[in-house]
């Protein structure tokens, strides 16, 4: 499927969040988004993916409400994104992006908590004391809530940022390279949790090897384009893979599952069968 759009009788669940013709032009004349359209279903998680200066850092901008689109429409729930208030946004988005920069001497619980502002008003404090209670045991970090945020490892911090944004109540989480940074172990547990938490979920990812572990549908961008967007399984093929990215796909069979892997050097070096 290129342009992402279901009909509904393709539509297992109604669309949370559906992006209609976006275009995002800078001020300088650069076409950053070009003529982008899909659906996300309630409860998918849609992983985004695409070279450097595809358009998804611009389409995560543009889907928070951080920019607005030079022309298309992006609909949260049937709803249009620019005619909600900032507090109507805040109750149906939460962002993770990869600028969270929390103050080192905060507690880990102080900070999650910071992820309750906007909904404040909505709920008594004591639900708001049990909500977080639960976001931390339910992303592991219950036994944390007393460390400064300096003192937290790279995979715990990037589970707070979560946690603060799961705190929010958020109908779509979208999350920016949500893996940066991480060991492998941490880039499992972090995207184990992510597909544990029961909401809709959007993330640009750079991995594309975790993305058929842990997404139900991916989105391929070039060029300021959607290529291809769908099931992980019917999308991300080899073909998909080399013709987005220039490098060469693989799938391995293993028992009964398949392993994904890059073959990188052969992509750089096509001309040669020296050791590297």
């Amino acid at each position: 499927m290129i342009n992402g759009q279901f009909s509904p009788a393709q539509r297992s669940h109604p669309a949370i969040l559906s992006v209609r013709d976006l275009q995002y032009t800078a001020p300088g004349g650069q076409t950053l988004l070009d003529e982008v359209s899909f659906d996300v279903e309630r409860g998918a998680i849609l992983a985004i993916a695409g070279p450097n200066g595809a358009g998804k850092t611009t389409l995560l901008n543009l889907m928070s409400g951080l920019q607005k689109p030079t022309s298309g429409e992006i609909l949260i729930d049937g709803k249009s994104l620019t005619a909600l208030s900032a507090a109507q946004r805040a109750r149906q988005i939460a962002v993770v992006s990869q600028q969270s920069s929390p103050d080192a001497r905060l507690s880990l619980r102080d900070y999650v908590a910071l992820g309750q502002l906007p909904i404040w008003s909505d709920h008594a404090a004591r639900e708001h004391a049990e909500a977080l209670d639960h976001t931390l045991e339910k992303t592991g970090l219950e036994r944390l809530g007393h460390k400064p945020m300096g003192q937290v490892s790279g995979g715990e911090r990037q589970r707070a940022h979560i946690a603060r944004a799961l705190v929010q109540q958020p109908q779509l989480l979208i999350l920016d390279e949500p893996t940066n940074h991480l060991d492998p172990d941490a880039k499992g547990r972090v995207l184990s949790l992510v597909t544990a938490l029961g909401v809709t979920v959007v993330m640009v990812i750079h991995d594309l090897v975790m993305i058929p572990e842990f997404a139900t549908h991916v989105a391929l961008m070039k060029d300021a384009r959607l290529t291809a967007f769908g099931l992980v399984g019917d999308i991300q093929t080899p073909a998909a893979i080399h013709q987005t990215f220039g490098v060469d796909y693989r799938l391995f069979d293993h028992g009964d599952r398949q392993i994904p892997a890059l073959d990188i050097r052969k992509s750089l070096f096509p001309n040669t069968g020296a050791n590297l």
